[in-house]
């Protein structure tokens, strides 16, 4: 009787550390997984709260939680076994669609940088103008999840590229994991920053005067936090769109300009005691550098080339 207690607890102990083991896996494999989607991850945090701006302070953080479900539902119930189908069975396609998700990253970016330097973004539309609060609030949040649609599929491609000649089981559980932390952490940040005014507001208030002065600091940095988030945001896309096309391009051995943003940043790793730092930089401004380049390419096709072909004859 004590051999087989001693025999079973021995087995629970090989069943816990093989469960751990697994554990660590998956953890060790989100993480470098979900590090290569941040810039993703900061476009998506910088795009959303503008969704719930101009709406009354009781419903900004309500809107932002129906986002962040539409978010979950768009990864655990579409891209997730989507991306395991496509490993299973066309793995071969991943880094095309990586670098089709990282073109139009591209372009996204561009876009923006387009619209700044040449003041074409868009006003209110006037639709929405007739729209009831419940109607325009429905419709903003169904525009987010949209929206929330492209960015998860590409932070799920990028995850999924990292895993994929892992076995299904951990390709499933490293999906989840990053989705859900993502998820959280991206909502998280996001409510917090549209709160940030009301917080600062309420601090404002109060009779300390390090809370006040608090206060008023948090109200009048909003603006310009969401300014900064925009420009990050632009960037994070244009680096991270740019190296995916990078590596895409290797990936096929089409290899000039790999070649090059990679000497690149190997020279600058050679920089003493900051190697590492003034690598990555290198890589990433490299990568920026091409990622504007495809961006502005389409952008050029899409709204230069049609105007100048529009332009009335003299």
């Amino acid at each position: 009787m004590a051999s087989g207690l001693f025999a079973l607890l021995d087995d629970v102990a090989a069943i816990a550390k093989i469960a751990a083991t697994s554990l660590d896996d998956v953890t060790a494999a989100a993480g470098r997984a979900g590090s290569k989607a941040v810039g993703v991850v900061i476009d998506d945090a910088a795009v959303t709260p503008g969704y719930a701006v101009g709406f009354t302070p009781d419903r900004e953080l309500p809107i932002v939680a129906k986002i962040a479900v539409g978010s979950l539902r768009n990864k655990f119930l579409f891209l997730l076994p989507g991306a395991l189908a496509l490993s299973a069975f066309a793995p071969w396609a991943v880094t095309p669609l990586l670098m089709l998700g990282a073109t139009f990253l591209c372009f996204e970016a561009a876009e923006k940088i387009y619209e700044a330097i040449f003041h074409t973004a868009h006003g209110p539309d006037p639709a929405e103008l007739a729209l009831s609060s419940a109607e325009l609030e429905t419709q903003k949040v169904q525009g987010a999840i949209r929206t929330d649609m492209i960015l998860s599929a590409e932070i799920m491609a990028i995850t999924l590229n990292d895993v994929t000649s892992q076995p299904i089981g951990l390709q499933a559980a490293v999906l989840a994991v990053v989705g859900l932390a993502i998820t959280i952490g991206v909502y998280g940040v996001v409510a917090l920053i549209v709160k940030m005014d009301d917080i600062g507001l309420t601090l404002s208030r109060r009779s300390n005067a390090a809370a006040r002065s608090t206060g008023r600091l948090l109200v009048n940095a909003m603006p310009v936090v969401l300014n900064i988030l925009t420009k990050v945001g632009t960037a994070a896309m244009l680096w991270v769109g740019g190296g995916i096309v990078v590596h895409g391009l290797e990936h096929y051995h089409l290899t000039p300009i790999p070649r090059w943003v990679e000497g690149a940043s190997h020279w600058a790793a050679g920089a003493p005691g900051v190697g590492a730092v003034t690598g990555w930089l290198a890589f990433a401004a490299g990568s920026a550098v091409v990622g504007l380049v495809v961006g502005a390419i389409i952008v050029a096709v899409l709204h230069l080339i049609p105007k100048r072909k529009a332009a009335p004859e003299p």
